[in-house]
């Protein structure tokens, strides 16, 4: 809990037996941590951040809406910095606060960057992370640690993480949270479910937070192997034991991974948790319902509120066709919803209409998989197709999607900032793409990312994003 000291899993210093990938953090990690002490008191002097300078969850805001209006322009004909290479891979999206920059990695380290040049002001190694050779597939590689983006709470100025951790041997997930002041440990939580298989659990969407609590969902590891059922869950920030909303629970059903691409539950005004639901066990429409393939809506005690399921969903589930976006929430009630079929669905957020009753359809937006999170702006919902992003107008009356431009570059999850949607490519390109045409704008080189859903955000007058290893930073100019 809060204030009590706990105790690191992580294996003391020196240990013989701490495995030969974590010697590189031996040699660095205890002059990182003594740094972060020596500095924690010039990062408490810079105060609090207000909102134009954070972006403390997933795509800036709780409901992921991914557009910022903090930035005029950006200049990306230089790096204002570029952080130092980083020990294990980054997969999650940089978040920004109390002017530092916050990403995890797979090595279940924690750093916090100084906004103002890039260097680490401290870091925090939370346990070994899990070797992937030790886990029944995935595509994650050489180890499994800290996946899904993290998430702040600027009120209790702490930082909440899930990492998949080898303890005794064994993988085992863990929600903690650090000061965001010095990395100091405030809460530890396992949070697997009862009865699951943990080699088979993957924490890959982001965190999120709803009414004190840390809202995340799991999924199983690349190529659905062994046995596990998508979960969304929540756990006080406080310390609590979770409670969880399961996929395919019925007995004899499994998969419906919740993984989004990355992205992290949307929580809307009034606490409600939305998720996208990836394929499940039952392929066949003469079976029951079990919840996959889906959008769905969650209460804050996460009993379900109501849902969405295109009438193929029988037939989605034995081809993979997950939904693999999280449902993109409009102002005025309509929601947008996609994954790897052809299809985005158009959806009333009142009355999500149960099995087959989207408001609208569109086919062939995308020639890929549309994964992670969108970017939404009015009526405009920028696609995370990973072919590059693509633009869709949304009209409610009466109620429609229209196609405006499909970009050929970038493809992780866009954002809007500076007038620009922003979108990173596996060539290690960052794109700005006019928001009417999807024409390149500008354009920048940041290095290959480690996956194919690096997102970038907007903090303290800067645009950020990843390499597969180090954070670059491009100045941009306050409104």
């Amino acid at each position: 809990m809060r204030g009590i000291r706990v105790r690191s899993h992580a294996p003391r210093w020196g240990a013989r037996s701490a495995r030969r990938h974590h010697r590189q953090y031996l040699a660095v990690g205890v002059s990182l941590v003594l740094l972060g002490t020596a500095l924690a008191s010039v990062g408490a002097a810079g105060g609090a951040s207000n909102s134009s300078s954070s972006w403390t969850v997933y795509h800036g805001d709780a409901a992921g809406t991914g557009d910022s209006t903090a930035l005029n322009s950006v200049n990306t004909a230089r790096r204002a910095w570029t952080s130092p290479s980083l020990l294990g891979q980054l997969y999650g999206e940089p978040l920004v606060f109390t002017n530092r920059v916050y990403v995890a990695t797979e090595e279940n380290l924690v750093y916090a960057l100084s906004a103002v040049n890039g260097k680490i002001t401290w870091a925090r190694h939370l346990a070994p992370a899990v070797p992937s050779t030790d886990l029944p597939c995935g595509d994650i590689s050489p180890t499994v640690g800290i996946t899904g983006t993290p998430v702040i709470d600027p009120s209790r100025s702490e930082i909440f993480v899930v990492a998949d951790e080898l303890i005794n041997g064994h993988p085992q997930h863990w929600l903690v949270g650090l000061s965001t002041t010095n990395g100091a440990v405030e809460l530890r939580q396992r949070v697997d479910p009862t009865g699951s298989y943990p080699p088979a659990l993957l924490q890959r969407s982001g965190l999120n937070l709803d009414a004190g609590r840390v809202i995340f969902a799991m999924g199983g590891n690349y190529g659905d192997c062994s046995s596990y059922r998508g979960r969304v869950g929540s756990v006080a920030e406080t310390g609590s034991a979770a409670r969880f909303f399961t996929v395919d629970s019925r007995s004899g059903d499994s998969q419906g991974a919740i993984w989004m691409g990355g992205a992290a539950p949307a929580v809307d005004s009034l606490g409600d948790i939305w998720a996208g639901v990836g394929n499940g066990s039952v392929h066949t429409a003469s079976q029951p319902y079990d919840d996959s393939d889906a959008a769905l809506q969650l209460t804050p005690a996460l009993r379900l509120r109501q849902f969405f399921a295109p009438s193929s969903w029988a037939s989605d589930n034995a081809g993979d066709f997950d939904v693999s976006t999280v449902p993109t929430l409009l102002a005025d009630g309509q929601v947008v919803v996609a994954g790897k079929s052809p299809n985005v669905y158009l959806l009333n957020g009142s009355h999500l209409g149960g099995i087959g009753h989207p408001e609208a359809t569109l086919s062939g937006a995308c020639g890929n998989d549309i994964d992670g999170g969108a970017s939404v702006v009015s009526s405009t919902v920028y696609l995370p197709c990973l072919n590059g992003p693509v633009a869709v107008q949304v009209s409610r009356s009466p109620p429609s999607l229209r196609v405006l431009w499909r970009a050929s570059v970038g493809g992780g999850p866009p954002i809007v900032a500076a007038g620009l949607v922003w979108t990173e490519g596996q060539n290690g390109s960052l794109y700005g793409l006019s928001p009417t045409t999807g024409a390149v704008r500008q354009q920048a080189s940041v290095g290959s990312p480690a996956n194919h859903f690096s997102t970038p955000s907007v903090g303290d007058s800067l645009l950020l994003a990843t390499s597969a290893s180090q954070v670059v930073a491009f100045r941009g100019s306050a409104r």
